[in-house]
Formats: structure tokens, sequence, C-alpha cells
């Protein structure tokens, strides 16, 4: 609370003046009445608080939120970001369990806590303001909204329009399932991990595991890969990412395959077959302590399977998106996959998440993504 964090929790509370309504706007203050913030509240939360402002003369109402997504756009543009980006990234904007992100004229949104639901029609009239947006939706069918006392839903918040959109990105054409897509329809925050691969895969056969829509294999072979094969389990997505190399006419150089990548990479190296680049792109493995020693080993054993496939001086491209797996402990688990494929590591580069999802120094939430390049001797 004191070192910038927006979350104060039940036991930091001392005392109410009142009973807490919830979704209500609160002040907070210190033990010797000192001004701590203002935020919203939500007593059936462990997170009682999360602050909107610390500045005092703000009132939160309609042109507070206005004027604080105008700031968050005003900071993407002076970043580069222009057709697609992530708008609003909740905590690290000073918008609490709010995410908007914008694809081209379309915007999705998520109100994942009480207090900032209460002012979703603020919200979408502060988009229809700034934007004037050919289509405003909701994404919230997500568990976590239920730990707040929400039900999960999803729709339209303006007029309805054709869900199924096409974005640019890098060059490249699209599909986006607004509606029916993980999280918000597209993964964002990894357009710009995705221009990183142009180089090493340049000639290069390339498998990618967990390929979801096929974007990081669809980069590589505008990059130049000779050939490149994308496995997923989900059917729906070998479909669409099909269809986005069709879009692009890279359907000759870029195929998917419906698989289990743990149990066909195993396999695979059984066989011996190698490759000069492997992405591996896994969805989190966890998202509770309880769990996270699962989600090591799970990550140990997929890298660990990628490096017997990738050939002597070749790449191995992954990430982790699981925000309990810090950026020092991937790196670790990284090293010990490679200790176990007795190979050597050679890094090429180590990135987080796109800057339009910003990294607020003391907020550990804000870090999630981590993208590594290594070249395996």
């Amino acid at each position: 609370m004191f070192n910038g964090h927006p979350w104060i929790f039940n036991n930091e509370v001392e005392k109410t003046d009142a009973a807490m309504i919830p979704g209500e706007i609160a002040e907070v203050f210190t033990q010797d009445k000192k001004f701590v913030g203002r935020g919203y509240v939500n007593p059936k939360s462990q997170i009682q608080v999360r602050l909107l402002t610390r500045n005092k003369e703000d009132e939160i109402n309609e042109h507070f939120f206005l004027e604080r997504i105008k700031r968050c756009w005003t900071y993407r543009q002076k970043i580069g970001y222009k057709e697609n980006c992530r708008l609003v990234f909740g905590e690290a904007d000073e918008l609490p369990q709010l995410i908007i992100d914008k694809f081209n004229d379309y915007f999705v949104l998520q109100t994942l806590a009480l207090g900032i639901d209460v002012w979703k029609p603020a919200i979408v009239k502060a988009l229809e303001t700034i934007f004037d947006p050919k289509g405003i939706y909701e994404r919230n069918d997500v568990p976590v909204r239920e730990l707040e006392g929400l039900p999960q839903q999803k729709g339209f918040l303006s007029s309805p329009f054709d869900t199924k959109i096409v974005l640019s990105e890098n060059g490249l054409k699209f599909h986006v399932d607004i509606e029916n897509g993980q999280k918000t329809g597209y993964f964002l925050d990894q357009q710009d991990n995705r221009r990183a691969i142009q180089h090493i895969v340049k000639g290069a056969d390339v498998l990618g595991a967990f390929t979801y829509t096929g974007t990081f294999e669809i980069h590589a072979a505008h990059y130049g890969a000779a050939s490149v094969l994308g496995l997923d389990i989900s059917a729906a997505a070998v479909e669409q990412a099909t269809a986005n190399a069709k879009l692009n006419g890279l359907e000759n150089t870029c195929r998917f395959e419906t698989a289990n990548a743990f149990d066909t990479l195993k396999q695979w190296t059984k066989e011996g077959r190698q490759y000069d680049v492997v992405m591996l792109d896994p969805p989190a493995f966890t998202k509770s302590r309880e769990t996270i020693q699962k989600a090591i080993t799970g990550y140990k054993e997929i890298n660990l399977r990628g490096m017997k496939l990738v050939r002597p001086g070749g790449f191995l491209v992954t990430s982790s998106c699981t925000n309990l797996v810090n950026p020092d402990m991937f790196l670790q688990i990284i090293d010990m996959a490679a200790k176990d494929a007795k190979r050597k590591l050679r890094q090429v580069i180590f990135q987080r998440q796109a800057s339009d999802h910003p990294i607020v120094r003391g907020l550990e939430n804000t870090e999630y993504l981590k993208f590594l390049i290594v070249q395996v001797i």
C-alpha cells in the first residue's frame, strides 16, 4: 500500500467509519489520518480496496474514467502503437482489474472486479467519446469474476456487429474471433516478440508447438522459413491457423496438425527428428501457488523435449505466461532442462510482454510473460 501497490487486503484494514457497500468508492487513511487514496471496495473479497487514485483532488466520476483512458491511449501512441494494442492493462494503468484490448476500430473489455464493473457504462461511454468505435464487446466469461460475486457473461456493449474480424500485425493479417477466441480473442502480448524471430528462421525448418491460431508459425513463414509445422491440441485452433496461413498466401510453406504436443514431441525425439528452430508457446500451466511445482515440472519437460529436437546450432524459442513463474525461476527451469538434455545454451534475447502491457516496478502481477531465444549447441 505505502510503496505504491493499489491493493489493500482485509487484514490491513483496522477499522471503517461505516458499513462498506460492495462496489462503492471509499477513502483510505493511515492510522494517523494521512490520506492514502481513493478506490472501490468489496468487503466480500480478500482485497477489500483497490485504489484508483492517490490524488485527493480526484473525484471518481465519468470524467475521471474518460481522462484516465485518454491518458492510456496517449501513452500507447507515444510508444508506437496505432491499430492494435492493449489499451488498458489493469493495475499498470491505475485502473485495477480493467482490461481493454483495441483491435483497430473494435474494442474488447473485461471488468474483473465488482468495483470496476459498476463503472462499465462510464467506460463504454469514454470509449465511444474518444474513438467512435465500430463495436465494443464484453468478454467477462472468466471464473475470477465469481470470486467478486459477479456472474460470468459476454456480449455486446454497443450495437451488434460481426465478431469475426481481421487485424494486421507486422505486415500480416490474422482472423480474430472476438466472441469465442481465447481471452479477448487474440494474444497481443506477443506481438513485439513475434518480430524477434525474423533472422533465426530464414531458410530454416521450423516446428511450433501450442500454436493456437498460428501467429508465430505464420511470422516464421513470412520471414523466410523453408518449412513450418505447427501443432495444437485443438482442432478448432488448427482450422483457424490454417485459414490464417491461407489469408497471407503462406499455405504452401506453413501447415498445421492437431496433436498433443507433450506426447508428439516425446515420440519425435525417439524417432530422431530434428529441426533448425523449435518454438514453444504453451498456455499458463497454473494460476495457483498450490500447483506451482506441477507447472515447473511441465515447463521443464516441454523445454527438454524441445531442445532435443533442435539440430546442433539451431534455436529454441520458448515462452511462459504463468505469472507465478518469475523470470529467474523460468531461466532456472530452462537451465535444468538443458542439463538433462546434455545441451549447451547461448542466449540470444530475453524479453517480456509487448510494451503496451506496461510493467510497473513493485507490481509483480504486471510482469508475467517471459520470452526467450537461445541457440542450442
